[in-house]
């Protein structure tokens, strides 16, 4: 999550340059977007490298850990990443199939460093499976792009903190900086529906969205027998509720277009069912 704002704010200044030439609009993007991108990874090694260090490479499989919350946000982040990425490239004179091209493919290939200095970490490895979750991201950008020259489904993210962290504040985060980087128990991941778009002649208001969340809750450790052995029971968490599409909200100022751009990465606290092992019960606000 912070990898994927910090790039956005970084590449988003870019836009800012109203005298910009078209023809040069293209090195303007590379230089704020490797600025950003150099900048996150850095913020990225110090926050979760930091305390283990490096060791040889190494592949890991990770599938089974953490109730697949992680590999969300390993989607989340790339469908975001290609999102920032076709704004910018379509401001340039590539083509609108080689701006969704592009922007897919680089946002997949931007996580590889990650993936790379996860091989080389003690506690991690390269897994096949962040690989998948980061194409699968990208490819959810790619295939609403060509099919409706839109994005119809949005990859959201909301977060609240919670108790656990303190638990093993070395793994979940210590502080709320690093816990909403790190603590998957306070993660929700959502897929929001534009359903205005699916029906455009209806008069169902345009800002409303329907939202379906996953998350997981007292993961203390990674592996579910991890857990039982320390005494945590840990479960998936699945959500129903409203959303709000800032998108629709239209403005002649860019500084405010880009907020609102950013914030659509956001599900907002709104109205929400959640199911889980336990039953149904309904949050007023949930986030």
């Amino acid at each position: 999550m912070l990898l994927c704002l910090t790039f956005l704010l970084a590449q988003a200044l870019s836009s800012f340059g109203q005298d910009t030439l078209p023809d040069h609009r293209l090195k303007h993007i590379a230089l704020y977007g490797g600025i950003g991108y150099a900048t996150s990874m850095v913020v990225l090694s110090q926050a979760w490298y930091k305390e283990q260090g490096f060791d040889r490479f190494k592949f890991f499989n990770d599938n089974a850990e953490w109730k697949q919350v992680d590999k969300f946000g390993h989607s989340f982040t790339t469908y975001n990443f290609s999102r920032v990425n076709y704004e910018l490239l379509r401001q340039t004179q590539l083509s609108d199939h080689s701006a969704i091209v592009w922007s897919s493919a680089l946002s997949t290939l931007l996580l590889l460093p990650v993936e790379i200095l996860d091989g080389f970490s003690p506690d991690f490895g390269f897994s096949y499976g962040d690989m998948i979750a980061n194409a699968a991201g990208s490819g959810l950008f790619f295939i609403q792009q060509k099919a409706w020259k839109e994005q119809r489904i949005k990859m959201k993210w909301s977060f609240h903190e919670t108790s656990l962290a303190g638990q093993r504040p070395e793994i979940l985060g210590s502080g709320l900086l690093e816990e909403l980087l790190k603590d998957y128990n306070g993660q929700t991941y959502w897929l929001s529906f534009d359903t205005h778009a699916f029906s455009k002649e209806s008069r169902f208001p345009k800002w409303l969205n329907f939202a379906l969340g996953y998350g997981a809750q007292n993961m203390v450790f990674a592996r579910d027998s991890q857990n039982a052995v320390a005494g945590f029971e840990n479960f998936r968490q699945y959500y129903l509720g409203v959303d709000f599409d800032l998108s629709y909200i239209k403005t002649d100022k860019k500084w405010l277009r880009v907020l609102l751009f950013m914030a659509d990465m956001i599900r907002l606290p709104a109205p929400t069912l959640e199911i889980n092992k336990n039953g149904i019960k309904g949050h007023l606000l949930y986030y």
